[in-house]
């Protein structure tokens, strides 16, 4: 599960945080649980917008842009479309470029991997 929050800075520029808490692990023979710190993550988001850069219609976005979490720093790259006021569709890859504990193991390995998002979004300015 994934709640992104982006503020713009402009037109092209956006600041933000996501929260990020994994849903359905399975639990192995002898191996406890994921526990909560395992599941979660929080991460500050930098996005550049590139969709009225590029003369994209007003209602689609293209975005790269860098987060800094609680598990690593990386990148993401996403598109969104919005169908009317305010709501749309979003995808989003996203991947580590340094983890803060490269000796990680079994858990710890879980907010440390490429995932891919795809959901609804909001524009609550609309």
């Amino acid at each position: 599960m994934v709640t992104t929050l982006d503020y713009g800075l402009g037109q092209s520029f956006f600041i933000g945080a996501q929260a990020v808490y994994l849903l359905g692990i399975k639990s192995f023979e002898g191996i406890e649980k994921p526990g909560f710190r395992d599941r979660f993550d929080l991460k500050a988001r930098f996005n550049a917008n590139l969709g009225s850069v590029i003369g994209l219609p007003a209602n689609i976005d293209l975005y790269p842009g860098l987060n800094l979490g609680l598990k690593n720093f990386g990148a993401h790259v996403g598109g969104r479309v919005f169908f009317n006021k305010g709501f749309g569709l979003f995808t989003e890859a996203q991947f580590p470029i340094a983890k803060y504990n490269v000796d990680a193991i079994g858990y710890e390995r879980l907010n440390n991997q490429f995932s891919f998002n795809i959901g609804v979004t909001f524009d609550l300015g609309k």
